[in-house]
């Protein structure tokens, strides 16, 4: 798959080669997809302010990220039924973050299962919907703590399932719900949860879902060691900001006592490159890497962030950095967007198909 020279080939052969069910259940939102289209439309509300006359002859996207050295600022965001997209599922994500040279995320909705994927071999972070009581809990804990996986997520933003409606147009229902109980577990998550984990993790902690300066100001009050901003790519409330918007403030509230993740929307290098300047330690990357995936699985995966790397390394050179510790919000500037939001709206120059329902 290294013939793909431009992330719209990547996804335009997803497209073509995804059926529409999946498709949809990939690149879809909630509802109005209003969130989803904010996601896209923040990153274009940002301009960026270029420095000149820097040497940029040697530029490094590295980075370290809890004790991982990182070839990318960039991780694969976890995404239930992987395994429809592409059939290796989870642990073609974590192949393709092994080839790229950073870490993948693995659902407790997806599959092979945490046990199977830490075969892969290299640094992946756990992440947890809730369909139990707490021992329940505790037994996933401790499970991917016997497997090495370097950190653990609890995702906190899917207290009510959100109503996707292109799903529900088609009558479709995801792999990872089709037997999926116990959702009330996932409704009566509170902080006293965040605090038992805590108290038994020997891992670092990260919250999935933080959208407010309020509720990061309570991570750090209870000691996480992750604050993962998100909006659940706009699949989960309609009507949210975009995640670039959260971002700041968050940040602010941070202060450097957690480390900050981020995703939604993200399909640039440079929608990256303004993500770190904002204060994000690593993007994830979600409907991306499906993309990358469906198109060709794990050289797909490792293609996609060949290509992000060179937009990376195009954009900080000629704003007039070498290092991402270099970028700060000088480099930025508020902007109108020129393009209407959608999913891939960051892909001027692809054909995107009306759905038939």
């Amino acid at each position: 798959m290294t013939h793909f020279e431009t992330l719209q080939e990547i996804y335009r052969e997803a497209r073509r080669r995804l059926p529409l069910d999946v498709w949809d259940y990939l690149s879809g939102g909630a509802e109005s997809e209003t969130t989803l289209r904010r996601n896209r439309h923040g990153l274009d509300c940002i301009a960026f302010r270029p420095r000149v006359l820097v040497d940029v002859s040697d530029i490094d996207c590295t980075t370290n990220f809890l004790g991982v050295k990182m070839r990318l600022p960039i991780a694969l965001a976890p995404i239930g039924s992987l395994q429809t997209i592409e059939k290796g599922g989870a642990m073609t994500a974590a192949l393709g973050a092994k080839a790229g040279g950073i870490f993948s995320i693995v659902s407790s909705v997806t599959q092979p299962g945490l046990e199977e994927v830490a075969k892969a071999d290299n640094p992946t972070m756990f992440q947890l919907y809730v369909r139990g009581d707490a021992d329940w809990v505790d037994d996933y804990a401790r499970r991917a703590m016997q497997h090495r996986y370097f950190s653990f997520a609890l995702t906190v933003d899917t207290a009510v399932y959100s109503r996707r409606e292109r799903d529900l147009i088609k009558r479709y229902v995801p792999a990872g719900r089709r037997s999926a109980g116990g959702r009330d577990w996932q409704a009566a998550l509170s902080w006293d949860t965040v605090k038992r984990l805590k108290d038994l993790l020997s891992v670092p902690l990260v919250l999935k879902g933080i959208a407010t300066a309020e509720d990061a100001a309570l991570c750090i009050e209870h000691g996480v060691d992750v604050i993962y901003v998100s909006n659940h790519g706009g699949r989960q409330l309609d009507h949210g900001r975009a995640t670039i918007d959260m971002l700041p403030e968050i940040v602010d509230v941070a202060k450097g006592r957690a480390r900050i993740m981020v995703d939604g929307g993200f399909c640039r290098g440079s929608d990256i490159v303004k993500a770190i300047a904002l204060g994000a330690d690593v993007v994830a990357l979600g409907k991306l890497q499906g993309w990358a995936m469906a198109a060709g699985g794990v050289a797909g995966l490792a293609r996609m962030l060949d290509i992000l790397e060179i937009e990376m390394k195009s954009a900080m050179g000629l704003l007039g950095v070498t290092r991402l510790a270099q970028l700060n919000r000088a480099y930025l500037h508020p902007a109108l967007p020129v393009t209407s939001p959608h999913a891939a709206s960051a892909y001027t120059h692809v054909h995107i198909p009306t759905p038939e329902y």
